[in-house]
Order: structure tokens, then sequence, then C-alpha cells
């Protein structure tokens, strides 16, 4: 069973009398809460520092961002008023902190991507990103659909809904997935992200509850929490044999806090590989129907199978599901197009919502997605023997170098949500950043900093590149074990 545990929200309100550049403001008791367990072996003030500039960095406390008062923090956390002005100091040498005479120290991103550099000539390897490299056919499908460009240049070319063919593709797509669609379901976004932004301000009003897995995908809740809604966690459970206590779990939540809109992903979760089967999905959209929840499922992974034994039909197929999809993560992320299939009412008040934020999406890029769609069998094909190939890498050296850490088998989707056994995994993200990689911390996954135990590594990347990011991590494992970090038990397992 994963750690989840109700936790206090971050509140990052604006600040009175700052310029409007830095107009967010963050209280010493929420950034002690997103700090968490950051004592270890070396000076305070740099563990300190180290804790708040990985806060920054991985996007949990915004940039333009004010911190509390030296002294507010120092209480807070019990300590000299010195530590606390000595990890600011820190932070503003290594650019991540600027102090603004009456306006306190702000919160900047050092450098690009926002990452100190690294000793010697070596460039990052950035497994932040669970994605796959560019479908190798991609370039000549875009030759055939600049083609195709003329007949789409006679207007203003600002298209809200998505071209017919592309919206017929997608609806086929569904169709032959066991789900028949109409394109009047559809409506092309520019990618997911933008589906569950779009989705967000549509079903959710200010105060309202919106539920969400634990963990899930940080844009998701950061979406949610834009448009104004009060989260409601649910446990997300990796082991089948605790399947029915997660599926409890909605039921109850939804019974209980009755929200606007329920975001989950059914196939091959990120961060944690699991899948819903098909008597979840029914229970949960019963459950949601009664309360008059709206289900918003995310499928951007859900046809990245490697070797599930079965395969459930689309959330929709279930019972009244909003869908997400994307092309992003089969195709190649560069290319941003993404859909929703609803009903033809949510669609039509998705166009009118969608005017105030873009005019649409690019139509190249439709007609290049247009071209791929029907090849998506030929494309799973490859994807499947690729993604295969990167879990056994993977699992066969994390095993080798890392006999204490708990990985498990994933059957599909771009990651495996590893246990590290202790809760040092923002340690350790730092630890490995000083040895040339990127890897997200656990707690990215989390509301407001859980999951420390957890560490997210993609199986979508080359045997080269894997065996090189596990060599970083024996590094930086290596050095957090010469400074062990104290386990404080219960409390550990929840910041």
């Amino acid at each position: 069973m994963l750690e989840a545990t109700p936790v206090v929200p971050a509140r990052i309100t604006h600040a009175a009398g700052t310029p409007a550049s830095s107009a967010r403001s963050i209280g010493a008791r929420t950034l002690a809460t997103l700090i968490g367990e950051w004592r270890e072996a070396g000076p305070a003030y740099g563990a300190l520092a180290d804790r708040i500039r990985l806060l920054v960095i991985d996007g949990r406390i915004p940039v333009d961002t004010r911190l509390p008062a030296e002294r507010e923090l120092a209480e807070q956390l019990e300590l000299s008023r010195t530590t606390v002005t000595a990890a600011y100091r820190q932070l503003r040498e290594l650019g991540f902190l600027q102090s603004v005479r009456g306006s306190g120290s702000v919160t900047r991103l050092s450098g690009s991507p926002g990452m100190l550099s690294v000793p010697g000539d070596r460039g990052y390897l950035d497994l932040s990103k669970a994605a796959m490299p560019a479908l190798p056919w991609l370039t000549e499908a875009s030759r055939r659909a600049v083609d195709e460009l003329p007949r789409h240049l006679g207007d203003a070319g600002y298209d809200p809904v998505g071209i017919p063919e592309l919206r017929a593709a997608i609806a086929d797509r569904y169709t032959a997935r066991g789900l028949p669609t109409q394109p009047e379901q559809i409506m092309v976004t520019i990618g997911a992200q933008h589906a569950i932004a779009l989705l967000s301000r549509a079903l959710v009003g200010r105060g309202d509850r919106a539920l969400i897995e634990q963990p899930t995908y940080p844009h998701a809740y950061e979406a949610l929490r834009a448009a104004g809604a009060r989260l409601v966690p649910v446990s997300v459970m990796s082991d089948a044999a605790e399947r029915g206590l997660e599926t409890a779990g909605f039921e109850q939540a939804i019974r209980q806090s009755n929200p606007a809109m329920a975001y989950l992903m059914p196939d091959f979760h990120n961060p944690t590989g699991r899948s819903l089967d098909e008597g979840q999905r029914e229970r949960i959209l019963a459950a949601a129907a009664k309360q008059g929840t709206v289900v918003v499922a995310d499928e951007t992974t859900a046809e990245l199978n490697i070797d599930r034994p079965d395969t459930p039909l689309p959330m929709a197929a279930f019972g009244d599901a909003v869908l997400v999809g994307s092309i992003g993560k089969t195709v190649w992320g560069g290319l941003r197009i993404g859909w929703i299939r609803a009903e033809k009412p949510l669609i039509r008040k998705l166009i009118g919502l969608r005017a105030p934020g873009d005019l649409g999406t690019p139509i190249l890029e439709q007609l290049i997605a247009t071209e791929l769609l029907p090849e998506m069998p030929r494309i799973l094909e490859l994807r499947s023997a690729q993604l295969r190939a990167g879990r056994d890498h993977l699992e066969r050296q994390l095993a080798e170098r890392f006999p204490q850490w708990s990985v498990p088998h994933v059957h599909g989707g771009l990651a495996t949500w590893v246990n590290l056994g202790a809760p040092v995994s923002s340690q350790l993200a730092l630890a490995a950043r000083n040895h040339g990689l990127l890897v997200a911390a656990g707690p990215r996954f989390g509301i407001d900093g859980a999951f420390e135990r957890f560490l997210r590594l993609p199986i979508s990347y080359s045997a080269e590149e894997t065996t090189r990011a596990v060599d970083a991590l024996s590094l930086a494992w290596g050095s957090l074990l010469r400074h062990p970090v104290p386990d404080a038990g219960y409390l550990a397992d929840v910041v």
C-alpha cells in the first residue's frame, strides 16, 4: 500500500505591498509543511537551503513567491535565526532567491532549466520526463501533412474544436477500442494538459471539491487548484490484493465529499503504473453517478501496453465519463495534440470557455496527427517492444545495484514507482543533480509533499541512457549512505 494521509493544503497567497512580478507569498507554517523532514548530516543551513531549492525547482513553490521572514521561519522550524539567515544567503548566492528592499526574499529560478551546473563537461540526463523518443517515421508523416495543408489555407486558421478529419480519426480510434464514438463528441486540444485545464475550468467552481488520486500527475492537481477546487485525495494501491480498499476509498470519498469532478488515470497510472479492472471502473462510475460527480479519465498512457493480461475497455464504456487523450506519449511530446471525448453539450461549453485562453489548435499539427492515427496499431507494436526492453533493463540494473529497493513490475505505461525504503527521495534527487542526472522526487507527485520514500523512474529510455542514470543514482545513493538521514518514523512517512 502506498503512502497516503491527509496533509496540510499549501496556501500561497497574494502578498500586499509587493511588486506585481512577486505578488505571491507563502507562510512559515505552510513552508515548514512542504519542507518536511530536512535535517541531515552537515551544516543545518545547507540542508535547509537544499530543500527549499528543490521545492522551487520542482515547482512546488512558484517562482516570484515571497518567502516568510527569517525570524518567522526560524520560530516555526525551532531553529536559530542565524541558521535561516545563512540558508537564505546560500539560496541568493545560487540564484534561487532575491532580496528586495521592502518586499522580502522572493524566489527565483537560476539558469535553464533551473538546475545547478554539473562538474565537468558532461551534460544533464533528464529522467524527470517520462516520455518516448519521436516516432521514426514522423518526418515522413509531416511531409504528407504539409501536402494537405493548402486545403486549409482559405480561412483564418483559428480552429477551436478540431478539423473534421482529425475528429473523425479520433472517433474511429475509440470505436476500434470498443467504444462507439461520433466526431461530434470530440474536441481537439493543445495536448492533454490543456484538455485537463479546460475541463477543470468547465466543471469546477471556486470552492467546489474535486477528487484526485494520491499520488497523481502534478499538472492535474495544479489545474484543479487554479480553477479554485478543494482537493479530496484518494489513495492509489499498487498491490492488486488491495484494489478493493482503493475502490472503497473512491466510493466513500465521493459519497462523503460530493465532489463536482473526479480526475483519475484508470490505465497505467502515472506514477505507480497500476490499472483499474472492469469491476473497479463500474463501481467508481456508479458511485459518481449517484452524486452527480463528473469523472474525467486521463487515458494518455492507456494504450502503452507491454504485457497486461487483459485490456479493459475505455472508462466511458462502463458509465458516464469524460475521456482525455493525446498522441504526446505514443508519437512524440513535441507534437502538441490532445483531445476530449464528451457529450455534445459539454463540448459546446468547452468551446465557449476556450476563447479567453487560446484561439485554437494549430492546423498543421492536426494534419500530422490525422496522418498518424490510422497507423496506431503499428505505432503501439513498436512502443510496446521499446518499453519492454526499457523496463526489463531498468529492473535488472536496479536489482543489481540497489537490492534493498522495492521495484514493482509494471505491465505498461512509461514509469515505475520505486520504494527506496527510507524517506530520502528529495535528498537523492538533489544529490543526483551533482552527478548529471535530473529525476523527479516522489513528493512531486504528492499533494503538498507526500511520498518521500518513492522515486519515479521512467522505463522509456535507451539501455545506454538507463545504465548512465543508474550509475548516477548509485553515486548519489552512496553519498547519502555516507551521511545517513535519520528516519523520523511515522512523520517521515507522510511528508
